[in-house]
């Protein structure tokens, strides 16, 4: 090589290490260049050298990064090997006769004599070897030296590069293993989730139609758990759910699952059981009797102590005739019978329940249609005073069923209740009221009449009930002094002083009020005398019996005496016998409803019933 090559030579050196962005290949072909331009058959690239404390300064350790033209040392890169002092350190130096040096390296013994070393700043050596020194007329050692710290800056480069990414790859590595995980498992409590768990039955009862053994789903459900939201808060909720999964992971079997459904709702899988079905009952139940023992532990939740209970269904399963569909809706119909039980209590699925359960559904469903689908009726019962002449009428809402008939309310209110629909229900009986109080308003017997609606507790909560009230007297300006509105005293459980404001803000606009059913609710003497009631309605709880029970005459008399004082008007529900019409007479009430003046009726017969004129009570009497 003549002394014109060496600068394309060093601008080809400096384009190879320049052009590489990681580590390894930046050293692999750098040495493989420094080779080719020194006619050095073999070399190697260390780096990081460090002293042995062992053998004093005469050996350094390390790293064996790149190695070329030699198989036996390729074999060790990625290696840490032991380097003789004097071969490794010091400044760049070309130098023959030095076999010895060679002597610790994995190469074969005696086999090279002469090297070329090409210090890399302070961090690491290349060092080319040959058996017989390469001739050449050009100084390499001094030739080499930029270029060597041109690669030790791009080793810095390419090393923090090889970091930056093995740190990406770790990342995606670990958000991957995550998002796998949480495909199958509960991201707050780290337990099988639905998908693992549906995963899991489905085996156990593919196994089950092999052997015949029984397994169970046990359902837990945390008690009450939106109050404990709305008083503790959601992180402290959050932490009971956590609690709770790693204490029913204590209770189960090895291989038993526990999952977390959705919610405040565990699940554990249980299998295999006994092939008896009494065994693996008593098997299920002494597992459930385990995880509501652990659970009845008060929660350490910020340093004070938090007692929460479960309910829990326990369904029973094996292969014959059972799918999967039908078995989690098992297992949620045993988790239902266990809160309608009172709640912090064990239940097995029942056939008969839910058998019930599945009517019960389909009734409401039915009856969200029926609202909607003109199946509701109003019928009136006839309200008379003391001289036998009708004042008013009770609206009452009838269900015709197309398949069930007539279906009792005794039945369906309640659904509605529960359910939501008894705010659309009762929006819908006010409205049919109004419509027929203003029909009537040209009839000089109906026009008369006041019509009572009964008014539910969550009906009458609602933020816009005023409001729609008010919408439905706008509509029909003539019926505000012949609607009545009835209450009953759950109204005043919550929110007394809303109520007592809302009964005024409609009895200005002329409204009347009645309080039904008094007596059999919850302390509203104490509120009696601040609401603006214009009548109170006696229970027929107390009419029924004041011919046979002195205590409910009594009581029927304190009501009359109380509400005369307190200037109310005062009426009788479920009047039936002659005796009983006399005794609320000599009681001193003077308004009445019951069977004895006239049962429900639909608006045509309770218009023909009020056709004739004639005094209810004379004809009551009569018969």
């Amino acid at each position: 090589m003549r002394h014109d090559d060496v600068i394309p030579v060093l601008y080809e050196m400096a384009m190879t290490i320049g052009g590489e962005i990681s580590l390894q290949p930046l050293l692999t072909r750098t040495l493989q260049r420094l080779l080719y331009f020194t006619s050095f058959p073999a070399g190697f690239i260390c780096l990081d050298l460090v002293p042995s404390a062992a053998a004093g300064e005469a050996y350094l350790d390390a790293a064996l990064l790149a190695a070329i033209g030699d198989f036996q040392l390729i074999k060790h890169i990625g290696d840490r090997i032991t380097l003789p002092a004097a071969l490794a350190l010091g400044p760049a130096a070309r130098e023959d006769d030095r076999a010895a040096l060679f002597s610790r390296l994995p190469v074969s013994p005696d086999r090279y004599r002469a090297f070329l070393r090409l210090p890399i700043t302070d961090i690491g050596v290349v060092i080319l070897m040959a058996p017989i020194m390469p001739e050449t007329h050009l100084p390499l050692t001094r030739m080499f030296e930029p270029i060597m710290a041109h690669l030790a800056r791009a080793i810095l480069l390419c090393r923090h590069y090889d970091q930056h990414t093995s740190q990406l790859i770790a990342d995606k590595r670990q958000a991957d293993q995550r998002a796998d995980f949480l495909a199958l498992h509960d991201g707050l409590t780290g337990l099988p989730n639905r998908a693992l768990l549906l995963d899991r039955i489905q085996q156990a009862m593919a196994m089950a139609s092999h052997n015949g053994q029984y397994g169970a789903l046990l359902t837990l459900n945390l008690d009450h758990f939106k109050q404990l939201n709305d008083i503790y808060g959601y992180e402290t909720c959050d932490k009971i759910l956590v609690e709770t999964a790693r204490r029913l992971e204590h209770c189960v079997r090895e291989g038993d699952t526990v999952a977390r459904f959705g919610g405040d709702e565990f699940v554990l899988l249980l299998w295999p059981l006994s092939v008896s079905k009494q065994e693996a009952a008593i098997q299920a139940e002494a597992i459930a009797q385990k995880a509501q023992q652990a659970l009845l532990t008060p929660y350490q939740c910020d340093s004070r102590g938090l007692l929460a209970t479960f309910s829990i269904g326990i369904s029973l399963f094996r292969a014959h005739g059972d799918s999967l569909e039908s078995l989690l809706k098992n297992a949620e119909t045993s988790l239902y019978q266990a809160k309608t039980a009172g709640r912090n209590t064990i239940r097995f699925f029942d056939p008969g329940i839910q058998a019930a359960m599945m009517q019960r559904l389909e009734l409401e469903a039915d009856l969200l249609s029926a609202i909607r689908g003109n199946q509701l009726e109003l019928y009136y019962q006839v309200q008379v005073n003391d001289r036998g002449l009708a004042t008013g009428a009770e609206a009452l809402i009838r269900w015709h069923h197309p398949r069930r008939g007539m279906v009792s309310p005794a039945v369906f209110i309640p659904l509605a209740e529960e359910n939501g629909a008894i705010i659309e229900m009762g929006d819908w009986v006010l409205a049919e009221a109004c419509r027929r109080l203003a029909a009537w308003q040209s009839d000089p017997r109906l026009g008369r009449l006041e019509v009572a609606v009964n008014v539910s507790a969550i009906q009458f909560q609602q933020q816009d009930f005023t409001a729609k009230v008010g919408a439905l007297l706008a509509e029909y300006p003539s019926v505000s002094q012949r609607l009545k509105l009835e209450l009953t005293e759950s109204v005043l459980l919550n929110r007394a002083e809303d109520a007592i404001e809302k009964i005024r803000l409609l009895k200005n606009q002329g409204i009347r009020f009645s309080l039904d059913d008094f007596g059999t609710g919850y302390s509203s003497l104490a509120y009696l005398k601040r609401l603006p009631l214009d009548q109170l309605k006696i229970d027929q709880s107390f009419v029924r019996d004041i011919a046979s029970d002195p205590s409910a005459a009594a009581i029927t008399q304190t009501i009359i005496a109380m509400a005369q004082t307190l200037g109310l008007e005062v009426i009788a529900e479920g009047v039936e016998t002659q005796e009983q019409l006399a005794l609320l007479r000599n009681f001193g009430c003077r308004h009445y409803q019951g069977y004895l003046l006239s049962r429900p009726l639909s608006v045509g017969q309770f218009q023909a019933l009020l056709a004739g004129g004639n005094p209810l009570l004379d004809a009551a009497e009569a018969e």
